[in-house]
């Protein structure tokens, strides 16, 4: 029995008794409490037995399980549940001796709560750091072997080429990075006028009716899979834009930057008008019946008065559809091609930085070449490029709600 089965059995075993523990003890407190002033409700005694039971155990865990995973320390599986059965045993008998009508439960239960969600926080901070540092590390080995000017400034991207001695212009990263941002403005340039328009429909114009069918329907587009978008964008909407090409007098690639713009614009749409749905709603009505009060119209109310109010949320909805956009991948290889190409024309194939990144460490090189280090230089970038875009949504949301609160 290992540590994990150990942790499983543990849960189906004890969990349930300190369960049972917790409503018998809410069930004597609740007999006893129009007779007795008690401190607390009993519904805060039932959680204060349950966790005198499962929190000593569940640290036992925790701190096993780390020493385990850092190869400092081990312990057999027996062991392990043994001792866990031994501090649920302890902590119930401990909890039992304290319950009485002047034990404030309540803080108890209240503070234990307060440190968990500290806890889950400072683990979200530190996975955040750690995805930071490592990505940070590993570019620091590509950047000691490829120049970090020449990378940043360079327009030619062919690492096949690269050899462990010559390295030189082999790693320009702007075609890539120009790729990526083209497919971005394209796909903001469908969602965002569709997205917002049709939010605006849904919380102005529409009914109840209306909007209780249109908005799920709308939604539905976010739960579709990409690798399904993908399709979608190489089978029919690539030789769509072919054949219009054509008919116009231009000559475009089925694997062109222009097809997954748009499908990725159909995609982010649910994203953007749910989100701008909500922010406008939340506009409070009393804003509404004044301007309309004074003469204007719906339309002119919702350009001069909803829209500013709602600007920094609307904001914060396009940004998110910015990160996505950027990170998305499979749209891009099944779509628009694996070739870095430094071009203004989106009827040409391009790639991305997410493409290249998923190229460079599926490959068969080895870990520390230059291809497959090549993708956490990357990685920092586009990391520098998404701060960046979050520092500026930061300062236009504040300027924005500071003018209008």
């Amino acid at each position: 029995m290992n540590i994990f089965d150990s942790i499983f059995y543990f849960c189906i075993s004890l969990l349930p008794v300190a369960a049972i523990a917790a409503w018998m003890i809410r069930g004597r407190v609740h007999a006893q409490f129009r007779d007795t002033h008690w401190r607390s409700l009993p519904a805060h005694y039932g959680w204060y037995i349950f966790i005198c039971m499962i929190l000593p155990s569940s640290v036992l865990f925790l701190l096993v399980s780390t020493l385990h995973l850092l190869t400092l320390y081990s312990a057999s599986g027996a062991t392990l549940l043994s001792a866990a059965f031994l501090l649920t045993l302890w902590g119930g008998w401990y909890g039992f001796k304290n319950i009485n009508p002047d034990l404030c439960a309540r803080e108890f239960v209240e503070s234990v709560i307060r440190y968990l969600l500290i806890s889950a926080a400072f683990i979200s901070i530190l996975t955040t750091i750690g995805i930071v540092l490592a990505i940070i590390f590993e570019a620091i080995h590509f950047f000691k072997i490829v120049s970090f000017w020449e990378f940043i400034t360079g327009t030619h991207w062919a690492p096949d080429d690269a050899t462990s001695g010559n390295t030189s212009g082999m790693f320009g990263s702007i075609p890539i990075f120009a790729g990526t941002f083209m497919i971005t403005i394209i796909a903001m340039l469908v969602a965002v006028p569709i997205g917002i328009l049709s939010a605006v429909f849904m919380s102005e114009y529409a009914s109840e009716r209306v909007r209780n069918t249109a908005k799920p329907a709308l939604e539905i587009l976010a739960g579709i899979p990409t690798v399904v978008y993908g399709f979608f964008a190489a089978i029919t909407v690539s030789p769509l834009v072919v054949k219009f090409a054509d008919s116009v007098g231009l000559q475009a690639d089925y694997t062109n930057a222009l097809t997954p713009g748009i499908v990725m614009g159909i995609m982010i749409i649910p994203f953007i008008s749910s989100l701008s749905d909500d922010v406008i709603r939340a506009v409070p009505r009393a804003l509404r019946d004044g301007s309309l009060a004074l003469g204007t119209t719906i339309s002119e109310t919702v350009k001069y008065i909803v829209l500013p109010a709602a600007l920094p949320g609307i904001i914060a909805a396009i940004l998110l559809g910015v990160s996505r956009a950027l990170g998305e991948t499979m749209i891009v290889v099944m779509a628009a091609g694996l070739r870095p190409n430094l071009t203004w024309n989106p009827l040409e194939g391009m790639t991305t930085v997410t493409v290249r990144i998923v190229d460079a460490l599926t490959g068969d090189q080895a870990f520390d070449s230059p291809e497959t280090l090549s993708a956490f230089g990357l990685g920092l970038v586009l990391l520098v490029i998404t701060l960046l875009l979050n520092v500026v949504s930061i300062y236009v949301t504040r300027r924005f709600r500071s003018q209008y609160e």
